[in-house]
């Protein structure tokens, strides 16, 4: 029964469903969420209580955070699982890495907590076989037919990734808490045709690849999980000669990914996308996402965390789904400074200190950015040639950064680069303050 959910999926994802406008996105949208409210509302207490006394336009419906699927866990969930029973699960997987056990047929995920809050997401055996198809539509170069052999990267397996497994294709966990001499051994011996991983871990198999450590020929390279930098892009494209693609796949779901010509476009076949711009002329938002595909764990009108630039010209692929500029970071990242006239927070965001780094020098390899504390910035670099003139270059863009906004300057601070790929995801930009002292 699911191999069939799968197909259909794929086949309705890949070849079947087209959009010839943006009009005909929101009446597709609007028909599929206004089925899927009539179910959540039968099933979910949460959504019931949470919707009393609101006009049923789901447009205007109440949002809700990962604060409040996670204190509401178990009302808002429709297959009567208790977050104490999930986390309980979740947690042995992580200990015994064993991710195989379910509940009730439905498989409990664990995010990675980036901001500090883990989040648990719950997927029954339909709704993995949906994502699986869904996912291979979009990532699988040629057809079902094709053979490939998936290496796939990531802190944590689920039964989620493991569905997609065929007859043609063999799916290869990389387990990331694993030492780097064990998967540089399994890569060389394996030779994936695909590899997805987080950028930090992609930076690292490409070195390999430069240094002749392993012979690789994927023939498509995927990055997950981390902000994806241009440094990174960069020297990842150079090694493999190829475009490499992009999955924004979160603990909400599968959001986005890369068209042919690279373009990071919403799945808005499953998912509708509402913005809350932070600066609508630069096109920056947080996203507010209504999944109508999910029923085991009903995403209504749920803010991210996240923050997105979207693209301002049409994307050539010829796609009427939203397409992003770049997916720009965490909101708890945006770094902060003092406006020297008025005295209130002003938001820098992860964008703006990425360029300053980037156009400072031609010498950067690799970067990390940290605000420490509303006047105090550190700064780790790892450069081709003389490490001194690299730091006064990306001292002086930052100042001018922070000068242009009319900004108190910070104290800049430089320490040794010693960032390395773990199963934790790594930030170039992270604002690690736990309270900011001045208030708007």
């Amino acid at each position: 029964m699911n191999k069939l959910v799968l197909l259909k999926q794929y086949l309705l994802s890949k070849h079947i469903r087209r959009f010839s406008s943006r009009k005909a996105i929101q009446v597709y949208q609007n028909k599929k969420i206004k089925k899927h409210l009539a179910f959540v509302l039968t099933h979910s207490p949460f959504y019931q209580n949470y919707y009393q006394n609101h006009q049923l336009e789901w447009e205007t419906l109440p949002v809700i955070s990962k604060r409040e699927m996670m204190d509401h866990f178990d009302e808002l969930n429709t297959a009567g699982i208790t977050k104490k029973e999930a986390f309980q699960l979740a947690a042995k997987a992580e200990k015994t890495r064993d991710f195989s056990p379910k509940i009730n047929h439905v498989s409990i995920g664990l995010s990675s907590g980036t901001s500090g809050n883990r989040g648990l997401f719950l997927v029954s055996e339909k709704e993995s076989a949906m994502w699986a198809g869904e996912v291979l539509a979009k990532l699988l170069p040629g057809s079902l037919m094709d053979e490939h052999k998936i290496a796939f990267f990531l802190r944590a397996n689920n039964n989620l990734y493991e569905s997609t497994k065929s007859s043609k294709i063999s799916f290869h966990f990389f387990d990331l808490v694993e030492d780097l001499k064990t998967h540089q051994k399994r890569l060389h011996e394996l030779k994936p045709t695909i590899i997805i991983a987080p950028p930090s871990m992609l930076r690292m198999i490409a070195e390999w690849k430069g240094n002749n450590l392993i012979d690789i020929t994927p023939g498509k390279i995927i990055s997950v999980a981390e902000v994806l930098e241009d440094v990174d892009k960069t020297f990842i494209e150079e090694i493999f000669q190829q475009n490499l693609h992009q999955v924004y796949q979160a603990t909400e779901g599968f959001l986005a990914t890369t068209c042919s010509h690279g373009v990071l476009h919403m799945n808005e076949d499953i998912i509708a996308i509402q913005k809350e711009y932070l600066d609508k002329e630069k096109g920056i938002f947080v996203p507010i996402i209504t999944d109508f595909t999910r029923r085991t764990q009903p995403l209504i009108r749920y803010r991210l965390n996240d923050v997105l630039i979207e693209r301002k010209t049409p994307c050539p692929c010829g796609s009427h789904f939203l397409a992003l500029e770049r997916i720009d970071g965490r909101c708890d990242d945006i770094f902060h400074g003092i406006h020297e006239q008025t005295g209130k927070k002003h938001m820098l965001f992860p964008d703006f200190i990425r360029r300053a780094i980037m156009l400072s020098s031609d010498d950067i390899l690799e970067y990390k950015v940290t605000q420490k504390e509303l006047f105090l910035i550190d700064i780790k670099l790892k450069v081709k040639n003389e490490k001194s003139v690299a730091e006064a270059m990306v001292l002086q863009e930052l100042e001018k950064l922070w000068k242009e906004n009319m900004l108190v300057l910070p104290k800049f601070t430089f320490t040794a680069y010693d960032l390395m790929a773990s199963d934790r995801k790594r930030k170039r930009i992270e604002n690690v303050i736990v309270e900011l002292l001045v208030k708007t």
